[in-house]
């Protein structure tokens, strides 16, 4: 009986004592790690400690219009094609006036800077022979305001800036006559619609 009592805890203590053993010996196989296994983030010092982050891309939620009638979806489908077309003459010019502005910075001379506002002016001209001089009014409205909202400047001050104040004057009158107006400012709470189709139209993307 004396022996069972010593062979038990003599097997309880080889028994652990090999598992250490066994523990300890075995090679601990560490996985291989790719160039595609590491996700480099962000990081901010919080008072000592590193707190990793990663910068997410807005998301825009759309909710679905529900319109009253037939013929309020019509007048919103017309109005969106107008802002689709008249959308890229806008960007057009505003890309080229910033060009513009960034070039007359950088040059003192005022007869090199009378070049380049005629050169300016030529290609917007150019454009305007060629595509703009087929807009419709509502098109031609619809492109002053937006006009005001690349730039932020109305068409008339643009063109008093560059060409004077007695050219923006005649430019007005006949605008006028065709029913634009080229002091035209633009509103995205009064021109909501106009900025909704803008926001989704993938314009900025």
């Amino acid at each position: 009986m004396n022996f069972y009592r010593l062979f038990i805890p003599l097997i309880v203590i080889i028994t652990s004592t090999s598992a250490e053993a066994q523990e300890t010996t075995m090679p601990v196989k560490m996985p291989v790690l790719g160039k595609n296994d590491t996700i480099r983030v962000a990081g901010t010092n919080d008072n000592g400690e590193m707190i990793p982050w990663i910068s997410l891309k807005e998301v825009v939620i759309y909710g679905v219009r529900i319109f009253k009638s037939p013929a309020d979806q019509a007048a919103y489908n017309r109005l969106r094609y107008n802002v689709m077309k008249v959308m890229p003459y806008a960007l057009f010019a505003k890309r080229r006036y910033e060009q513009l502005e960034r070039e007359l910075a950088v040059t003192a001379d005022k007869k090199e800077q009378k070049k380049l506002v005629k050169q300016c002016d030529k290609e917007i001209k150019e454009m305007f022979n060629r595509e703009i001089k087929e807009l419709t009014i509502s098109q031609g409205q619809i492109l002053t305001k937006l006009i005001d909202r690349e730039i932020g400047r109305t068409t008339f001050d643009i063109i008093k800036e560059t060409k004077g104040g007695v050219t923006a004057f005649l430019y007005q009158s006949v605008a006028r006559v065709v029913g634009h107006n080229l002091k035209s400012t633009y509103s995205a709470e009064e021109d909501r619609d106009i900025e909704s189709i803008i926001i989704s139209s993938g314009f900025y993307h």
